[in-house]
């Protein structure tokens, strides 16, 4: 049984330097046209640096894990959705880079089809194959404990990346990698108040539902609005499920509910140009008759900025391999990881858009 096992509660996530730039490979399953990568060396992930912190972070001896060297390793790889976006393809990329740089033994991957069972057996079926160390995105925060549960069984560390799970730091998994989803939230109502004026009635494209992602991108938007802006009135929220097409459709159906909506908050890029698609179909002009705020960094989405077609983009970056690996390396070199890593994201708007159009993906 792993021993010493306990939570850890911290309020910030301690500097993990990311241990290089990558370039996003092709799109050739995307939802997207434009298959180029982004400029490496301005997309790198690079964590936050806190400003306090409590607690003590989750060990190799307190996980109660055997030490290894990733070069000596079978690593495996957790996908949740179908990489029909630009996010899912970038952050498995990313993994695969990183592993090929780092020398993993064997890296395995799986992609569980945005099923949360085929999540939950292909976990299970990559430890039947020998891996030692896991590094999964869930595709919800409640459910995977079953898979959790077997990794731990086995004494296979867990890194999970870019969505939480509702379970137990330092005893069903080491630690989260990942954006404050929140605070995502709070700077897309910063740049809605500002291309608005903050007023206006805006609709909310949410993203896909079960997950702490959607909940706390809400979360930050709708307080925020609330907090600084009161004229802005939220008159509908309806989800996109994190699709083109799906934000599209909902788009189609609130021009004909709600005709006088005068902005979309996207909880993610593909959404927000699901909508685009939907509003000039319409007659209308996004950007101008419609703002749009969304939240990835999608190069698509970035373009549409410097097309005059979307008026602010919050990243979320999905470069993970540099930060994973690099806190797998930590990890297994003794130190000890706060529960969450929160990495530092960038804003696009009009000012930017253009020059950093390179760093997108």
């Amino acid at each position: 049984m792993i021993n010493q096992r306990r939570s850890r509660t911290l309020t910030a996530a301690c500097v993990f330097a990311a241990t290089a730039a990558l370039a996003v490979a092709g799109c050739s399953k995307s939802e997207t046209t434009d298959s180029a990568g982004g400029d490496s060396g301005q997309g790198a992930q690079a964590a936050k640096t806190p400003d306090a912190t409590s607690g003590s972070g989750c060990s190799l001896q307190t996980y109660g894990a055997p030490k290894l060297d990733l070069k000596d390793a079978v690593v495996g790889f957790s996908q949740s959705e179908k990489e029909a976006n630009p996010f899912r393809i970038a952050e498995t990329q990313s993994i695969k880079d990183e592993a090929a740089k780092v020398g993993v033994k064997k890296l395995l991957t799986t992609n569980a089809q945005s099923q949360l069972s085929k999540q939950i057996s292909d976990i299970q079926d990559m430890l039947s194959q020998g891996a030692q160390f896991l590094i999964v995105a869930p595709l919800n925060s409640d459910g995977l404990e079953p898979a959790l549960k077997a990794a731990a069984a086995k004494k296979v560390p867990v890194l999970t990346i870019d969505r939480k799970v509702n379970s137990t730091a330092c005893e069903d998994y080491v630690a989260f990698l990942g954006s404050d989803f929140v605070e995502q939230g709070k700077r897309a109502a910063d740049a809605m108040i500002k291309a608005t004026g903050g007023s206006g009635k805006v609709a909310i494209l949410l993203g896909a539902s079960g997950n702490n992602v959607t909940t706390d991108r809400t979360k930050g938007f709708v307080d925020q609005v609330k907090a600084k802006a009161p004229g802005l009135e939220i008159v509908a929220q309806q989800t996109g499920e994190f699709a083109r097409d799906k934000g599209q459709q909902v788009m189609e159906q609130l021009i004909q509910s709600k005709p006088d909506i005068t902005a979309v908050y996207a909880e993610n890029d593909e959404m927000g140009l699901g909508a685009v698609t939907a509003l000039k179909a319409a007659g209308k002009k996004p950007g101008k008759d419609v703002k749009i705020v969304s939240v990835d960094g999608t190069r698509n989405a970035v373009q549409a900025l410097v097309d005059g077609e979307y008026n602010a983009v919050i990243e979320s970056n999905p470069r993970f391999g540099p930060l994973a690996f690099a806190t797998a390396q930590k990890f297994y070199a003794g130190e000890e990881i706060p529960e969450n890593v929160i990495i530092a994201d960038r804003a696009y708007d009009e000012s930017n858009a253009e020059a950093s159009l390179g760093g997108a993906f």
